[in-house]
């Protein structure tokens, strides 16, 4: 077994074998202490710190990653996933914005890639309620920030709540940028009932609206519908998407577009 190469930190390291994880499902403790060159001591300090944190269920030896909807939700673990499909459906999202526009951003991994990206088209004017957004737009000279405010939940990194719905409530712009956690058949779904509202009302705010949506999310589901499918604009899908649901989607009359 091939070692990784030695992180910097220990934020580092746990980072590495949550990645690990994730792409093998479980693993002993001796073989992690193997592939990360460290001790036992050290690997089961880093899985607590995991454990707590949801992202990891300990077992008498091993370990697994937590596969459950509510720990999917966890914006650390989406950020570890799909992550060159969402780099590729963001930056054609970003296609869909023009300079001078308003542009609501919701709290997603997808929008945290797409974000930066909005530089090159200032002068924008952005609003969001993911800090990962906020942190890479705050110093952009061309962009005119504005945060939604509301309860910060550290599980999403983002604001919700009724202060965030009412702002929005208050605003009409010019393009709304979405993701979901889940489709099944042309229904879009959101675990988390608290994201589930801002999401509708950024809907709802929007002249036009753009889904960005990994394949692997097809044909599975969460606990709140989010809307149709055929109620957005535009639905941006990577090329993973499988011949059997294209069909679904064209005979619905969805407006889809697969990223190459």
């Amino acid at each position: 077994m091939k070692k990784a190469s030695k992180a910097n930190s220990a934020a580092e390291r746990q980072q590495e074998i949550l990645t690990h994880l994730i792409e093998v499902g479980s693993s002993s403790l001796d073989d992690l202490a193997h592939r990360f060159d460290v001790s036992l001591m050290t690997v089961h300090r880093d899985l607590t710190t995991l454990s707590l944190q949801g992202m990891v269920v300990k077992h008498h030896g091993s370990v697994s990653i937590h596969s459950s909807n509510v720990f999917e939700s966890n914006f650390e673990f989406r950020s570890l996933l799909a992550v060159e499909e969402k780099k590729r459906l963001a930056a054609v999202g970003a296609q869909e914005v023009h300079s001078g526009e308003s542009v609501l951003l919701d709290d997603s991994t997808t929008a945290s890639f797409l974000a930066p990206l909005l530089a090159d088209l200032e002068p924008l004017t952005v609003i969001t309620n993911g800090l990962s957004s906020i942190e890479q737009l705050k110093t952009l000279p061309g962009i005119r920030l504005i945060t939604l405010g509301g309860e910060y939940y550290p599980k999403f990194n983002a604001s919700f709540g009724l202060l965030c719905e009412q702002t929005i409530q208050n605003l009409k712009v010019d393009i709304a940028i979405l993701s979901a956690s889940a489709v099944d058949g042309i229904e879009a779904y959101v675990q988390d009932p608290a994201v589930t509202q801002i999401k509708r009302a950024m809907l709802n705010a929007a002249r036009r609206t753009v889904l960005l949506v990994h394949s692997g999310k097809f044909g599975k589901t969460a606990l709140h519908r989010l809307a149709s499918l055929t109620d957005f604009d535009l639905v941006l899908i990577d090329h993973g998407l499988s011949p059997e649901h294209q069909r679904l989607l064209e005979e619905a009359g969805v407006n889809f577009r697969q990223v190459e």
